[in-house]
C-alpha cells in the first residue's frame, strides 16, 4: 500500500537454462548467442485490475571472451582473436528483439584498467550492428558510485529516462 492505495506487485526471475556457471569460469557467448549466466526479471503491478509488465535482462557481455580464476583477485578478461564476434552476437541480439522488442544496453563496467578494453568491444560491434532497434549506454559504475554516492546513479537514469518512457 502507497498513499493509502493498495495493489499487487510481482517480482519474478527467470534465470536461462543455457550457459550457466559460476563467477569467471563462464564469460561471454557461445555461437548461437546465448550469454553466460542470463537472467531475465519482471516486475508486474496489479491495481484495479489493470496490469503493467517491466522485463529486465542481464547477462554476461555477449561476444566470446573469458576470465580463468588464478590467484589473483580480479583476473584479466580476455576477449578471443580466433572467432567471428559479430555472428554470435547477431544472434544474441536477433533473439532479444524477438522476445522483447526494442534493446535499451546499460554496460555498467569499469571503464580504465583490465574491463576498458571489454566495454570498448562492446561499444564498437553495437555501433558496427547497426540496428536502430538496439541502443547501447555506457556507465562506468564504479567511477561514479565510488565511496557509497548512490545519488549519482541520477546521471544514468537521467541518460535513460526518455527510453524507459517508450
Amino acid at each position: 500500500s502507497i498513499n493509502g492505495k493498495c495493489f499487487d506487485w510481482l517480482l519474478v526471475s527467470r534465470r536461462s537454462c543455457f550457459r550457466a556457471g559460476v563467477r569467471y569460469y563462464v564469460r561471454g557467448i557461445d555461437s548461437e548467442g546465448h550469454a553466460a549466466n542470463f537472467v531475465e526479471t519482471e516486475q508486474i503491478v496489479h491495481y484495479k485490475g489493470s496490469k503493467a509488465s517491466f522485463v529486465q535482462t542481464r547477462g554476461s557481455i555477449p561476444f566470446f571472451w573469458s576470465q580463468r580464476p588464478n590467484l589473483k583477485y580480479k583476473p584479466k578478461p580476455q576477449i578471443s582473436k580466433s572467432v567471428n564476434h559479430m555472428d554470435g552476437f547477431q544472434r544474441h541480439f536477433d533473439s532479444q528483439i524477438i522476445s522483447y522488442g526494442k534493446q535499451m544496453i546499460v554496460n555498467l563496467v569499469n571503464q580504465k584498467g583490465s574491463e576498458k578494453p571489454l566495454e570498448q568491444t562492446f561499444a564498437k560491434m553495437v555501433n558496427n550492428m547497426a540496428n536502430g532497434m538496439v541502443r547501447y549506454v555506457a556507465f562506468d559504475f564504479h567511477k561514479e558510485c565510488s565511496r557509497m554516492r548512490w545519488d549519482r546513479l541520477q546521471i544514468l537514469m537521467d541518460q535513460l529516462a526518455e527510453q524507459q518512457d517508450e
